[in-house]
């Protein structure tokens, strides 16, 4: 699946569609003017092509500031990685590599917590 730019709008809908279909779900926030953000981007996009089951979402926080703050954003960009609704598996700051991002939805796969 592409990534999905959302906002205050749409954010409950996408995430409950994603989660009901059993996907994994990143949640990706970002600044439209952040190279690093952009970077980061580029990664997941390789991700995207790698695997299945997958739902990106990408937040600009400048637009959604009330999903920045719900998520406590501080720094761009921002990273989390939800197995399950209530499973978080990573959040962190800055770019990582797509087999490194890979690795970690891997590593849970056979986690019953999941």
């Amino acid at each position: 699946m592409a990534m999905i730019e959302v906002d205050g709008d749409n954010f409950n809908e996408e995430i409950e569609a994603a989660f009901q279909r059993g996907d994994v779900v990143i949640l990706k926030f970002i600044s439209m003017y952040c190279d690093s953000c952009m970077a980061l981007g580029f990664e997941l996009e390789e991700l995207d092509e790698k695997m299945e089951n997958l739902t990106i979402l990408e937040i600009d926080c400048g637009a959604s500031e009330d999903l920045a703050q719900m998520y406590d954003i501080i720094e761009v960009p921002t990273m989390k990685i939800y197995k399950s609704e209530d499973r978080l598996i990573y959040e962190g700051v800055g770019v990582v590599l797509s087999d490194d991002i890979e690795e970690m939805i891997q590593e849970t796969q056979g986690d019953k917590r999941c």
